[in-house]
């Protein structure tokens, strides 16, 4: 029986993590349907996206062969930053999962107008 989990995003510049307004964030699963389309608030946050993901008691015993988690990717995308894409995202049951997007302005490099920065996250090893 599928449970809930929650995915949610905070675009920032620098180590100072300076909020970043109205990035466009794009949630697909695992076969690539779309999840959600949002835009980050003044915090630089979406609300949380409740997001179906494998029972608890998924991830209770060993050698199940059912992971315990959904996997999500997330792109972000702002005029004059360089996009990002986080890839494989682990959402697990009655958890609010953060993705932190630390957004590069592309002025600090000007012949990437188009680059995207790509992060793959491995799976748990549960």
């Amino acid at each position: 029986m599928p449970a809930t989990g929650y995915i949610t995003v905070h675009a920032y510049i620098s180590n100072a993590q300076i909020p970043i307004r109205d990035v466009a964030v794009t949630i697909t699963d695992s076969n690539g349907s779309l999840v959600a389309m949002r835009m980050t608030d003044r915090n630089g946050m979406i609300e949380p996206i409740p997001v179906s993901v494998p029972d608890l008691s998924a991830g209770q015993s060993p050698n199940t062969g059912v992971r315990p988690f959904a996997t999500l990717d997330i792109t972000a995308r702002k005029e004059n930053f360089e996009g990002i894409e986080a890839e494989n995202i682990q959402v697990f049951p009655d958890v609010i999962t953060m993705q932190d997007l630390v957004m590069i302005p592309l002025s600090e490099f000007p012949d990437s107008w188009n680059q995207f920065e790509i992060f793959d996250t491995p799976p748990q090893n549960l």
